[in-house]
């Protein structure tokens, strides 16, 4: 990935990440995601989206499903450029909680397990950032070891 393409180009070049671009391109958010910005993206790999169960993705994937599907992507991106300092200090100052609004609406809460990460999704599920500080030219990706649920 490199710091001078887009999220968008830069997730397309990831082995990690093809069903998230696939997702991207079906909920029609290509455009938004190489807009501007800028964005903070929680960016599940393609581990976090088998572990969903038996057959969510194809679901998800089909054109009826856009509206949900648009809604569990955009639950994974957040206003602004936060990097993993300025969201360990917001943890900080919130007594050890953050609340992330996304762009979707609703919150994420962040927490720090270590000096690791942590997400919880509004159904409690929880999400590990694995890789932070994947500088983009339009903002930042963190990679994610789970799919967040709104």
């Amino acid at each position: 990935m490199l710091p001078s393409r887009d999220i968008i180009e830069n997730a397309m070049n990831s082995a990690d990440h093809t069903t998230l671009v696939a997702a991207v391109k079906a909920a029609g958010l290509v455009d938004t995601l190489k807009g501007p910005g800028p964005f903070t993206v929680f960016a599940p790999t393609n581990a976090a989206f088998d572990k969903l169960p038996a057959g969510t993705v194809d679901s998800l994937l089909k054109p009826e499903m856009k509206g949900m599907l648009t809604s569990v992507l955009t639950y994974h991106v957040v206003a602004g450029r936060m990097d993993g300092a300025a969201i360990a200090a917001k943890i900080k100052a919130g007594g050890g909680k953050a609340m992330l609004k996304t762009v979707q609406g609703e919150t994420l809460t962040a927490s720090m397990m270590g000096d690791v990460i942590m997400l919880v999704d509004s159904k409690g599920g929880m999400a590990h950032v694995t890789t932070a500080n994947v500088y983009q030219s339009n903002g930042v990706i963190h990679v994610i070891d789970s799919v967040l649920m709104p």
